[in-house]
């Protein structure tokens, strides 16, 4: 009972356009990969018009934030350029603002050039899903813009990271090694940083769900804590099933990821995991 009370008690806040955000109520990120080659929605939202209102569909269903990435991490994804990917995500984030002004964006990117577009175009929040690796100037970007940062946990690249597999003691490694980043942002005065683990990214199967079950360890860094497992390969490989198979397995998952302390829940299916979080919200009062 002791890591479910430490789990429940745990209370983060967020600067968003100028307010502060109570995390101790989870909040739901909905992604939008404006890619043709993502894993799950890959090609669905090219078209500017119809991702818009795809968009507004999730904001209907209550999402607190809408996640856009214009160039797939999944494993041996294909290269895209810079121009491509700012093709991908910039026309569409000013779209956006124009019709919802309201709307917090994130942009996932390990791009400091787009990063930084991006937040001149509207977007609030960087999510990065190399944590840094990828990109020397992201951290000092980020410091610049003063804006939240979403640090992963990843190593190598998307086409090596599925070798990168080898931990000591894969908890404490992941959090040391997410530590050390830390350290470096607050020293670059970056005051809003979101962890997430980053599940599939550099980990196997067995070790998504070590991950899972341990989140509290993730409690010492002090950060509100985002976890993307939406539909991911750790749940349909599993149940022997396919992405476009995985709702009910995310849902089961994504409630397991509350109840161990998650701050954000990054999914596909906004309906779905907004009511999760109503559920534990009650149980949680």
């Amino acid at each position: 009972m002791e890591a479910k009370d430490k789990a429940f008690s745990h209370k983060k806040t967020l600067l968003l356009k100028g307010n502060l955000i109570d995390l101790s109520y989870p909040k739901v990120m909905g992604i939008v990969n404006a890619t043709p080659d993502s894993f799950y929605d890959g090609g669905r939202n090219v078209d500017v018009e119809k991702t818009v209102v795809r968009i507004e569909k999730m904001l209907e269903d209550g999402a607190d934030i809408i996640d856009i990435g214009g160039y797939s991490t999944k494993p041996n994804a294909v290269e895209v350029s810079f121009k491509e990917e700012r093709e991908r995500v910039i026309p569409l984030i000013k779209k956006l603002i124009q019709k919802f002004p309201e709307i917090v964006i994130s942009i996932d990117t390990f791009r400091s050039g787009i990063a930084k577009e991006a937040i001149q175009a509207g977007a609030t929040i960087i999510n990065d899903v190399s944590g840094g690796n990828l990109d020397d100037k992201m951290f000092e970007t980020v410091s610049q813009l003063k804006v939240p940062y979403i640090l992963m946990h990843m190593r190598g690249t998307p086409a090596t990271m599925q070798n990168l597999t080898e931990y000591n003691h894969l908890i404490k490694d992941v959090v040391f090694e997410l530590s050390q980043k830390i350290e470096k942002l607050r020293s670059l005065q970056v005051n809003d940083i979101i962890i997430d683990p980053g599940f599939g990214f550099a980990k196997s199967l067995e070790q998504n769900y070590e991950l899972l079950n341990d989140l509290s360890y993730f409690e010492e860094l002090d950060c509100p804590l985002l976890i993307g497992i939406s539909r991911k390969s750790m749940i349909y490989k599993l149940l022997d099933a396919k992405a476009v198979d995985a709702l009910n397995g995310t849902t089961a998952l994504n409630m397991v990821a509350l109840m161990n302390g998650a701050n954000i829940l990054r999914v596909h299916d906004v309906k779905e995991a907004v009511e999760t979080v109503k559920l534990f919200n009650q149980l949680k009062n």
